[in-house]
């Protein structure tokens, strides 16, 4: 396996989160030994813009970074607004990449289609969303789906810890949640809202580090989040165990990669225009994206997909070419 740096996620208090990488270099290549070697050493120029699911983002992040010291000359920018705003800066001609935490949407894809915009998925790794507490939090050792549909749904009333469990402490619970513009809150709200209001006094944010600073400050805070978001604060948070009617699990590589750890499994995305794919500067960064994509998850906390997905999107990715 290659080795990269590790790159920890930043905590960034913002709306977003921004990366970009440029600079100059001779970009050189000497003795070269084969016309071949020397295709592979080209140095490109260009500019590449993404945007999208601050989940995916410390993916993209690392991929960004390490991209930048093999291809100085390609201006490559990310930013993780949310899934949604990803998907409008992509049907609005401001980018040509889309991290997602969720499938596209059929409004989504109908306003692209409005365009003329065709795009393909790219699946990078698996994500299992987190549910943590306050560390000091003693009482929740796990929760069921109805529990979670009780905690997160609004009904009304003042939620106490009281009324999701007989004998939990009788104080308001404070809660924690991506934004509207989220994938992770798509998602969260179409497996366990079922589509109905979120709990109306949660905080909600796209930034997924001021809701782990939400839970690590408040004792009865509630939240959820990426795994990578958890595994980096996880001396600081205290995760809570699913039960989906099969027993208490915990999300960990095993359980996410084999989905056990349902419904809170996914996979993660980037929405690429296949009218860029055709430039050669964009080719190789998704290229170099998805034979390294395995190591990039896995360094930043999330599960690499089996072998023969990241070969499968290599194939389309060529015929794309």
């Amino acid at each position: 396996m290659k080795s990269f740096k590790f790159l920890a996620l930043s905590a960034v208090i913002g709306a977003s989160l921004v990366l970009t990488t440029a600079c100059g270099s001779d970009g050189n290549s000497t003795d070269k030994k084969s016309a071949q070697a020397g295709e592979e050493n080209k140095q490109l120029q260009g500019e590449i813009n993404i945007d999208g699911s601050s989940t995916v983002y410390p993916i993209m992040e690392a991929v960004v970074e390490e991209y930048g010291t093999q291809q100085p000359g390609v201006k490559v920018s990310a930013a993780g607004n949310g899934t949604g705003n990803g998907f409008k800066a992509l049907i609005d001609e401001k980018t040509i990449i889309s991290d997602a935490s969720r499938e596209i949407e059929p409004e989504e894809q109908a306003e692209l289609d409005k365009k003329g915009i065709k795009v393909t998925p790219f699946k990078l790794a698996f994500d299992g969303i987190s549910v943590v507490v306050n560390k000091e939090n003693d009482f929740v050792d796990k929760l069921t789906i109805d529990e979670l549909k009780k905690l997160w749904i609004e009904d009304g009333k003042v939620k106490k810890w009281s009324d999701i469990r007989k004998g939990w402490p009788d104080k308001e619970i404070k809660f924690y949640s991506p934004g509207t513009e989220s994938g992770t809150f798509d998602y969260f709200d179409e497996v366990i809202l079922e589509g109905k209001p979120i709990v109306e006094k949660a905080t909600l944010s796209e930034d997924d580090n001021i809701l782990v600073q939400g839970v690590k400050g408040d004792a009865n805070g509630i939240g959820y989040f990426g795994y990578a978001y958890y595994l980096e604060n996880k001396d600081q948070l205290k995760i809570v165990p699913i039960d989906n009617g099969e027993g208490a699990v915990e999300p960990t590589n095993e359980t996410i990669e084999s989905g056990k750890y349902a419904p809170l499994s996914r996979p993660l995305y980037s929405y690429v225009r296949n009218d860029a794919i055709k430039k050669d500067e964009v080719y190789d960064f998704l290229k170099f994206m998805l034979e390294n994509a395995a190591d990039f998850s896995e360094e930043v906390g999330y599960v690499k997909l089996p072998e023969d997905e990241y070969t499968k999107d290599l194939d389309t990715l060529e015929s794309l070419k």
